[in-house]
């Protein structure tokens, strides 16, 4: 995925300027930076929840615009902030969602295998429970494994630990780094917690004022100079 001149204003507010940089394969990357930088904007954008003012996003060499949405939602998973689901579902009718892109809401049984391999791979022992019934910790969980289940080679979380205590943060954080090294998923995400972006990263991509200030390898941009 190439992102080039990425651009959005609302009533004349410049929120993300001009912003460049390309997502690697098979990585984790981390957007960073204090509140009202950009980071959930070129998020909306790359998920297509956001329509851009100006640039391109190339998703496979296609411009991002011009993917068919039941094609693209085979190819990439948006976990947002507000994913809170309203009706009575258990674990497993919450993860059956995911699914829906290739099954049509008409259950085949590799349907019914994706959905059993997610609930075991995120141990949700509790697949028969109501998602009002779990605990925040567990309930991310349940939306995560529906992202595994749905398949995709990209998965984008908008800051996946927000109102978790440190316990499941870090247990999260986990999660999604096996997600990149066991089911070679390239996971975008953005995150308040400088240390997590700093141990679970491959790429980290520091955001200020709607620009980016720093865009590289872990290594390159948790330095002391950066950071100040």
């Amino acid at each position: 995925m190439r992102i080039q001149e990425l651009t959005k204003s609302y009533d004349r507010n410049t929120v993300v300027d001009n912003v460049s940089f390309e997502i690697h394969k098979g990585t984790v990357t981390s957007f960073i930076g204090p509140n009202g930088a950009g980071k959930s904007t070129v998020m909306g954008m790359i998920s297509r929840l956001v329509a851009k003012d100006q640039g391109l996003i190339s998703f496979y060499g296609k411009d991002l615009e011009k993917w068919n949405s039941k094609e693209l939602s085979k190819h990439l998973a948006i976990l947002t902030q507000s994913n809170q689901i309203q009706m009575k579902l258990t674990v497993e009718e919450l993860v059956a969602f995911g699914r829906f892109p290739h099954s049509g809401g008409r259950m085949a049984k590799e349907d019914e295998e994706k959905i059993n391999q997610a609930i075991t791979y995120m141990e949700l022992e509790f697949r028969n429970r109501f998602i009002d019934e779990l605990s925040g910790g567990q309930r991310q969980r349940a939306y995560i494994a529906m992202v595994i289940a749905q398949d995709t080679e990209f998965v984008l979380l908008d800051e996946p630990t927000n109102n978790l205590d440190i316990y499941h943060a870090t247990n999260l954080m986990k999660i999604v780094r096996r997600l990149c090294d066991e089911l070679d998923k390239t996971v975008i995400m953005v995150l308040h917690e400088i240390n997590y972006a700093a141990f679970y990263s491959d790429y980290i991509c520091a955001f200020k004022e709607g620009r980016i200030a720093k865009y590289g390898t872990v290594e390159e941009v948790i330095t002391k100079e950066v950071l100040s």
